[in-house]
């Protein structure tokens, strides 16, 4: 037999027979769903009946009646806790009210005082409730907790109660509770791709931010519209002239409001300072991002920038006139790692002198206050200030791999407390790259496109488990980002955002913007010029001033070397120190002994040997080449007769007798400039 629905036996119960007994079985059929409540007071009002009968004046009875009564009250709010809360209640209430009037009945008989009338009026109050309940019931109206109660039933969380929702433009944020006892918050980390599913949005746009203080209650967080579809072109900094205390504004989140980032710490706020890594695969937009920042950084008055990019500043190229110092890969990129190192001890010794905890704006002027004087008689000591130092390591992969995966880790640790802030941006920040030292030393990260696998490379596990996937744009979707940084609520963090895209349009203002650091923005203080000059030598010239290259070294060429046509020089520069008019040298023992694989010529004796390793090394100080190694004495070796070895040993010697000093790199060392030797 086919089963019919309801509508259908409804239609059949309408075009029944019109006679006495046809309409008498159609209101009999519409009365049954509404008798149940009636026979329960009907059976109520029997029992009491019948129970004072017998237990009439009985304390025993009137003791286990009340128990009962207790008992079965109780139990029906346990039993209800799957239901909507006005059900839960109303079935509480109304157990506790038959009960009640059952043992009063029991004990002094229903007809004793009010019970009569209490039945007479309560009972069918009771029944009739009941009746109104289930007439609601049978045409709801929609409501937003009852789709939702839907929506939650498909994804695996029914029992789960749903508060009141905060609507605002494109951001819908709810209160979620799961069952206690049965499910946690990481189910509801697991179902939001199934929410995102049943919604029919991606699955970045729906996060769950669970409460700390506890393992079952969170914030459900649904962005319906993407506003970062279309980019938005770079026109300039946010903030010209203003501190770099002052929040950076490299982007939007999704409902449009800013992205924003903090590198210096605020005692105030209770924020701390920061370092920050970029990472994001190919083609995820890491050079937008960066162009980002350092543009927001170099609008800033009290800061410095210094950036060591192996590509040769491919992507920075029109900003380099107003970066304080900018290296190349290599040796380099040594020479200013090592600076680094120097610098930090100095700065903190300055900042401790100065009574400060941390570096503030104040660092950065003159020291005029005796809050902060190094005078040990309490007077204002009129010190020079200290900016903010921003130590930016571009394409951190190949430092990484030519210098350890640890040459960070002690300028993570200690960098900060010395007002530097220090960028590592690469594609892939594993563990076999970057030791996870250095990594959990740099608790800001903007965090692009990735491959799905590099999630947790990135980011945090709690910011993934509360829905934030950089795995899910890949390459696809340059720009997009999320944020983890010190001063930002944490709610934000699984929230995604896009940086500002740089075009050709942008090119001619990242070149004003430049123009304007060189001449606007902040010059080293002596202390951390010095302590940068002590390591690298010439390899640090500061900013360079207007009218001057972006090396720092000026290009004018003496008028007396050059000839009458303005060509050039007439002497070359390498034979710049012979006197044409001395007596060429005699002959020397070895002059025409051939050497093996080579032509014959000069081999030194060891005294001559060590005379040329010294001008060697004076010559690459002058270059600016303060880290060297073997390799970089080949071809010297070659042009010398002297063998590799040799050039190990004498390393060594020099090492020991202070003209080096060891680098982390083994095999590497650090020339120490000549006037610091001495």
């Amino acid at each position: 037999m086919v089963e019919r629905n309801t509508d259908e036996l409804h239609e059949i119960q309408l075009q029944g027979a019109s006679n006495a007994s046809g309409i008498g079985a159609y209101l009999l059929h519409r009365a049954k769903p509404h008798l149940p409540p009636w026979l329960g007071v009907a059976g109520v009002g029997a029992a009491g009946w019948l129970g004072s009968l017998r237990w009439a004046d009985s304390t025993a009875a009137g003791v286990g009646l009340t128990l009962g009564s207790v008992v079965l009250t109780g139990a029906t709010w346990f039993m209800g806790r799957s239901t909507s809360q006005s059900r839960r209640l109303h079935s509480a209430i109304t157990v506790a009210a038959g009960s009640a009037w059952l043992t009063g009945a029991c004990l002094a008989g229903p007809a004793a005082g009010p019970l009569d009338d209490l039945y007479l009026m309560g009972g069918p109050a009771a029944a009739l409730s009941w009746n109104v309940r289930m007439v609601l019931r049978r045409n709801p109206e929609p409501t937003g907790d009852s789709s939702d109660k839907g929506l939650l039933a498909k994804v695996g969380l029914a029992r789960a109660q749903i508060g009141q929702a905060k609507v605002e433009p494109n951001r819908v944020t709810a209160p979620l509770a799961v069952e206690a006892g049965e499910q946690t918050n990481d189910d509801v980390a697991k179902a939001l791709g199934r929410i995102a599913s049943a919604l029919d949005l991606p699955t970045s746009a729906v996060r769950y931010t669970p409460d700390p203080g506890s393992s079952r209650r969170g914030e459900l967080v649904i962005v319906p519209e993407d506003m970062l579809a279309e980019f938005v072109e770079w026109e300039g900094p946010s903030n010209l002239g203003g501190s770099i205390a002052e929040p950076l504004v490299i982007g939007r989140y999704d409902d449009g409001s800013p992205l924003l980032l903090w590198l210096p710490g605020d005692p105030e706020a209770k924020r701390n300072s920061t370092h920050v890594l970029i990472a994001g695969g190919t083609g995820s937009g890491k050079g937008d991002a960066a162009l980002n920042l350092q543009t927001e950084i170099l609008s800033r008055r009290d800061v410095l920038l210094w950036l060591s990019d192996p590509k040769m500043f491919q992507d920075f190229r029109p900003l380099l006139p107003g970066i304080d110092w900018a290296a190349e890969g290599g040796a380099p990129t040594e020479a200013m790692v090592e600076a680094i190192k120097a610098v930090i001890p100095a700065r903190t010794a300055w900042l401790g002198k100065h009574s400060y905890r941390q570096w503030l704006p104040e660092c950065a002027e003159q020291q005029t206050s005796t809050a902060h004087t190094c005078r040990p008689d309490g007077r204002a000591c009129g010190c020079d200030g200290m900016p903010f130092l921003v130590a930016w390591m571009e394409e951190a992969a190949n430092t990484l791999r030519a210098l350890g995966d640890d040459v960070f880790t002690g300028i993570a640790q200690e960098a900060r407390s010395a007002g530097v802030s220090l960028i590592v941006s690469l594609q892939r920040p594993s563990y076999d790259q970057m030791s996870t030292s250095t990594r959990a030393s740099l608790p800001s990260v903007i965090a692009l496109g990735c491959d799905p696998r590099d999630e947790g490379f990135s980011l945090p596990e709690a910011v993934i488990d509360a829905g934030a996937h950089p795995g899910a744009w890949g390459n696809r979707r340059p720009g997009y980002c999320y944020l983890v940084s010190p001063g930002i609520d944490e709610t934000r963090y699984p929230s995604p955002g896009r940086t500002q895209a740089f075009t050709h349009r942008s090119v001619s203002r990242m070149e004003v913007l430049a123009a304007w650091a060189q001449r606007n923005g902040a010059t080293a203080d002596p202390i951390t010029a010095g302590a940068a000059s002590s390591v690298a030598g010439r390899a640090y010239t500061g900013r360079p001033a207007p009218g001057d290259d972006t090396s720092g070294h000026r290009t004018a060429v003496e008028e007396d070397d050059m000839d009458d046509t303005s060509y050039g020089p007439l002497v070359d520069p390498e034979d710049d120190h012979i006197d044409p008019e001395a007596d060429l040298p005699d002959d020397e023992p070895g002059d025409d002994a051939p050497i093996f694989g080579q032509e014959p010529g000069h081999k030194p004796t060891p005294e001559e040997a060590r005379r040329l390793f010294e001008q060697a090394l004076t010559q690459f100080e002058e270059q600016g080449h303060m880290v060297v190694g073997p390799k970089d004495f080949m071809d010297w070796c070659d042009q010398h007769s002297l063998s590799r070895s040799w050039v190990s040993k004498r390393l060594k010697e020099s090492a020991l007798e202070g003209r080096l000093q060891p680098t982390n790199t083994t095999g590497r060392w650090r020339i120490v400039p000549a006037l610091t030797a001495a």
